[in-house]
């Protein structure tokens, strides 16, 4: 895709002034693709129909949740979700991602933040998209830890030998950290590298998938030994397990 027109947005919010909002900015910002659902029904249908790139989610929706929609909605063309919401607290916020959410932002909030994002979201697309051609990346970009392999061509994680789901925020986190082992990142630099967003973003967000990846990789989450988190000064991925 060479165009922010290109991309499919879908709103789903029954408040007809958060959607007015965010059409008026993302229009603004170069956008035309735009959806609106206001129920959950509405938002399957939609999904079906036209299996947008983005997907802007509430959780309170007339007729349920969206935080169970969200999985749902992951059949059709695995669109990067990011739930507009205000339930906002640690906890709920530990949900969102946990139910497969990619970002998370709570209202009252800043349509340009919304559309910030979405252009971090966009420009994380076009450069996987730009590394997997075979014409200018002739390196596979296989990177093999001991009892897990990433695989950057094909976005798939081996586990002992077995193909382990990760959704594609969590994936590229993992491999942000497969690229540089060894190295340790501070929250705000894996914003800024990973989720392209600069500045200090919410901490409950690398958090989380932090916690994702090494559900995946370690062979006791609960003690890491390979993902390793260095204290005051972020996380680092090594090769080789460590006692702890």
């Amino acid at each position: 895709m060479t165009s922010l027109s290109d991309f499919k947005i879908a709103i789903v919010d029954d408040e007809h002034s958060i959607v007015t909002m965010l059409q008026m900015v993302l229009r603004r910002e170069g956008f035309h693709q735009l959806y609106v659902a206001s129920t959950c029904a509405e938002a399957l249908d939609l999904a079906k129909r036209e299996a947008p790139h983005i997907l802007l989610l509430d959780i309170m929706l007339p007729d349920g949740s969206g935080l169970e929609l969200c999985s749902k909605l992951r059949k059709y063309g695995n669109p990067h979700i990011l739930f507009l919401t205000a339930k906002a607290s640690d906890l709920d916020v530990l949900r969102g991602f946990a139910m497969g959410g990619d970002d998370y932002i709570t209202k009252p909030f800043n349509p340009l933040e919304v559309a910030a994002r979405i252009q971090a979201r966009i420009r994380r697309l076009e450069s996987e998209t730009s590394t997997s051609s075979p014409a200018t990346r002739p390196d596979p970009g296989i990177y093999r830890f001991g009892r897990f392999t990433v695989n950057e061509m094909e976005g798939e994680l081996i586990v002992e030998g077995q193909p382990v789901p990760c959704p594609a925020q969590v994936f590229q986190l993992l491999l942000h950290f497969c690229k540089f082992p060894g190295i340790v990142f501070s929250k705000t630099q894996l914003y800024d590298k990973v989720w392209g967003i600069n500045g200090q973003g919410d901490d409950s967000t690398v958090m989380v998938h932090i916690r994702r990846i090494r559900e995946r990789i370690e062979t006791d989450p609960g003690n890491p030994k390979l993902l390793l988190t260095v204290r005051g000064l972020g996380y680092k991925l090594v090769k080789e397990p460590q006692e702890r």
